[in-house]
């Protein structure tokens, strides 16, 4: 996983490392962006959770559209936004943004699939751990994992003074 800012366009728009890596840790959704089996594009905002390493994981039904489109094509981009204010006075927004270069794995053994659950849980319902854990043995079944391994990624942000 390498950050990249070589190729952001506004060079004095940058996001820090630090921020981009915080923005991946703690935000709570962000846009898949794949390609179709058909060839067109395909994006969707998605709960998920970073591993602290190189991998996002994302959990899903264990068929559909997006697992088919993965199949086909395992590249995909995840973006997350974070902060954003608009400022309509003076025609502008603030923002942070990371987009990420992806590679999507989508068969996972079963201690994979367990262990990106746990995260799930421990991020998006800390407070119902115990029963988080519970409900994800009883449907383990029919739950997808999707891993999201981390190429490289970028970030970005424009505060107005």
């Amino acid at each position: 996983m390498k950050y990249v800012n070589e190729t952001v366009r506004r060079q004095d728009r940058l996001l820090s490392e630090e921020r981009a890596l915080q923005l991946i840790r703690d935000s709570e959704y962000g846009v898949l962006s794949m390609v179709d089996a058909d060839g067109g594009a395909y994006g969707l905002p998605l709960n998920y959770v970073w591993d602290g390493e190189h991998s996002l994981y994302i959990h899903c039904a264990p068929e559909g559209k997006k697992l088919r489109a993965l199949a086909h094509n395992q590249d995909a981009s995840f973006c997350i936004v974070g902060h954003t204010n608009l400022l309509p006075s003076r025609f502008t927004t603030e923002y942070e943004s990371v987009v990420m270069k992806c590679n999507a794995v989508i068969v996972l053994d079963d201690e994979e699939k367990r262990h990106a659950l746990q995260l799930l849980i421990d991020k998006l319902a800390p407070e119902y751990k115990e029963a988080g854990i519970k409900a994800a043995e009883k449907s383990f079944h029919r739950v997808g994992i999707i891993r999201l391994d981390i190429i490289e990624f970028s970030g970005k942000c424009k505060a107005v003074p």
